[in-house]
């Protein structure tokens, strides 16, 4: 009998042990990635790809599975025996869309110059040399369709030797065109600028292209943003995706829909931006997605035609996650993907009567079964105008109030990118709460979700308010007695790690460590480098030589975290990606150097093959060892 109470002691002791386990990063890089391939014709099957890293090999391992829409085991198939429906073949049956890049003109050395086969030279004589973490090589993407009995590539060219992309680069793919409900006409995304038109503009345009007569008209002439995502409704309607602004990446994002002539914004009036959306089955609305109050959340328009009434936009999902895509309406059914700070993507389906929500797939419950959570709280915080800021507060698993943590304030980057319930296989908050970290994320001005003037504010004005935000959020955190104010740090990437090395010059010692990725140390040279001059030209008032321009000198100077380096007293980590040309390598190499120069205890963490991201497996746990290592040193 004792022998019998020992054993299941020991089993409640080691039940107990599985669970208290905490995520790691080797932990995080075992999680499996989900992605939606597609419903079948029936609208009864979910096809899905599962990716999983693979450290040793330093890249993915895939597997392909079907699951029903009620829900039910995942079947592990074959790619082939994906029985998707193919949006690219048009309705009628007879043609397919494809994209390929394509030789146009001659930029290379070897191009150039047919008899130096050996060369690596490039020769520009304009702007657009190079893109996100590729130089602009004279390829570009263009689109084709070809009969679907045939099965080469050598279809029929809609933009023959011209210089524009279809797919955008850099991160454009068949979303970027559509086959009209008549199949007689292709409709597709492009940017037909070229040079210095194209760095300094966003407007991008939905075209139509006629079979028949090999003609292209331009239905977006009118607006000088971006206009992108075109998809048809069942009754015929076109609805895209539509900023009015040029070179304002970051400007409201609204539906528009095109139907028998007549052109209807349907969210202009609504105080908020578009994600992505979706036809409902019976055409008489759109769902999509949107930011809201920290997190995204279901929204429906309707759609009134002729009907002189204006649109209704209604929320119908809320709660403390992201809805991250929807993918297909069955009946009265969405089925969508799911996040949040704790768990990886999933798929639900959402009632959209009782506004409940179903989990159909759970390919990491063994995983997050056996480790103990984060408790995620959201708080409000009043800021120095008068504001309430909402403040993701993630405390670490089994948080005891009665103890002092270390407490790190996050500084998101974009920087008009949502701070929702995201999950980031590198700014990982699950993550860092269970190394033991309370992590302050607040929504500061320029965060899309609390209204269009709260996202637009952070324009022109990157070390004015949103800096009194940040220092408002952990001001109000220290004031808890569970927060240790003697081990206080400050990280975070792209417009996050700008704000680390701004507020590295600032932050009246509240800080006792900084950690920067990808960050803007010098706003001049970063004008003067980063490939998509549209946004410096709009976040910046301008460029650095226009001394009559007030706006822009402010940038270049209050607000430019090289001019206030001599302040600069407490230790550094600095990542910096060699492909990086958003934010480009001399900027973090000039914080370094700075640094090391001062004699402050700074290193740098150098990824040559990397971009404005971190994305193989191997490069992903030296940055994770890295990051956890210098809290640990610093912290």
């Amino acid at each position: 009998m004792k022998n019998a109470l020992l054993i299941i002691s020991l089993m409640l002791s080691s039940s107990l042990m599985i669970a208290q386990q905490r995520m790691t990063p080797e932990l995080l890089w075992k999680v499996q990635r989900l992605s939606v391939m597609g419903l079948d014709k029936e609208g009864s099957t979910i096809y899905i790809q599962v990716k999983t890293p693979n450290i040793e090999e330093n890249n993915f391992d895939s597997k392909f599975y079907k699951i029903p829409v009620t829900g039910g085991e995942l079947i592990e198939i074959k790619k082939e025996d994906a029985a998707t429906t193919d949006k690219n073949v048009s309705p009628d049956g007879k043609f397919k869309l494809f994209h390929k890049e394509v030789h146009i003109e001659d930029i290379k050395g070897t191009d150039i110059y047919k008899d130096l086969e050996k060369s690596d030279a490039y020769v520009f004589t304009d702007l657009d040399i190079r893109h996100w973490d590729t130089w602009q090589d004279g390829s570009y993407n263009h689109l084709f369709y070809k009969t679907t009995a045939t099965d080469d590539d050598t279809g029929t060219d809609i933009m023959p030797n011209e210089p524009h992309h279809t797919p955008q680069r850099p991160f454009g793919g068949d979303e970027d065109y559509i086959w009209s409900p008549d199949s007689k006409s292709i409709y597709y995304v492009s940017k037909k600028l070229k040079g210095k038109a194209y760095a300094t503009s966003t407007n991008t345009d939905i075209y139509k292209y006629n079979l028949e007569s090999k003609t292209t008209e331009n239905i977006t002439e009118d607006n000088k943003g971006y206009d992108t995502n075109p998809a048809f409704s069942s009754t015929g309607a076109l609805a895209w995706l539509q900023m009015k602004t040029e070179g304002y990446e970051a400007d409201k994002n609204d539906i528009v829909v095109l139907h028998n002539g007549v052109k209807q914004n349907l969210t202009n009036r609504w105080d908020g931006t578009v994600n992505s959306f979706l036809w409902s089955n019976d055409g008489n609305s759109l769902f999509f997605t949107a930011p809201v109050d920290g997190t995204i959340q279901i929204f429906k328009v309707n759609y009134p035609g002729k009907k002189r009434i204006a649109p209704l936009v209604e929320q119908l999902s809320e709660g403390q996650f992201d809805v991250t895509s929807i993918i297909a309406q069955k009946d009265n059914t969405l089925f969508v993907t799911r996040t949040d700070m704790n768990h990886a993507a999933e798929i639900y389906s959402f009632n959209i009567k009782d506004k409940s929500f179903k989990e159909l797939t759970n390919i990491n419950k063994e995983l997050y079964n056996g480790i103990a959570l984060p408790k995620v709280e959201k708080r409000y915080v009043t800021t120095t105008d008068g504001k309430q800021m909402l403040v993701w507060v993630i405390l670490p698993p089994n948080f005891d109030a009665s103890k002092k943590y270390p407490t790190l304030l996050y500084a998101q980057g974009g920087p008009q990118s949502a701070l929702s319930q995201f999950y980031s296989y590198r700014w990982n908050f699950q993550l860092m709460a269970s190394q033991g970290y309370i992590i302050v994320a607040p929504n500061r001005r320029g965060m899309p979700g609390h209204g269009v003037e709260w996202n637009e504010a952070i324009s022109k004005d990157w070390g004015g308010q949103v800096m009194d935000d940040y220092l408002s959020a952990i001001d109000d955190l220290a004031k808890e007695p569970y927060v240790d104010n003697d081990r206080l740090g400050a990280i975070g990437a792209s417009y996050g790690g700008y704000s680390v090395f701004y507020l590295a010059g600032i932050h009246n010692k509240r800080f006792k460590t900084f950690i920067s990725h990808d960050g803007v140390f010098d706003t001049r040279t970063m004008y003067g480098t980063t490939e998509e001059l549209f946004f410096v030209n709009h976040d910046f008032g301008g460029p650095y030589w226009d001394k009559n321009n007030k706006t822009a000198q402010k940038v270049y100077n209050e607000f430019n975290p090289i001019t206030k380096v001599s302040e600069w007293d407490t230790p550094i980590l600095i990542i910096q990606g060699g492909k990086d040309f958003r934010v480009p390598i001399e900027q973090s190499l000039s914080a370094y150097q700075a640094a090391q120069l001062l004699g402050i205890k700074s290193k740098l963490v150098y990824f040559p093959e990397e971009n404005h991201w971190v994305l193989t497996p191997q490069n992903a746990l030296v940055w994770q060892r890295e990051f956890f290592k210098w809290l640990k040193e610093t912290l």
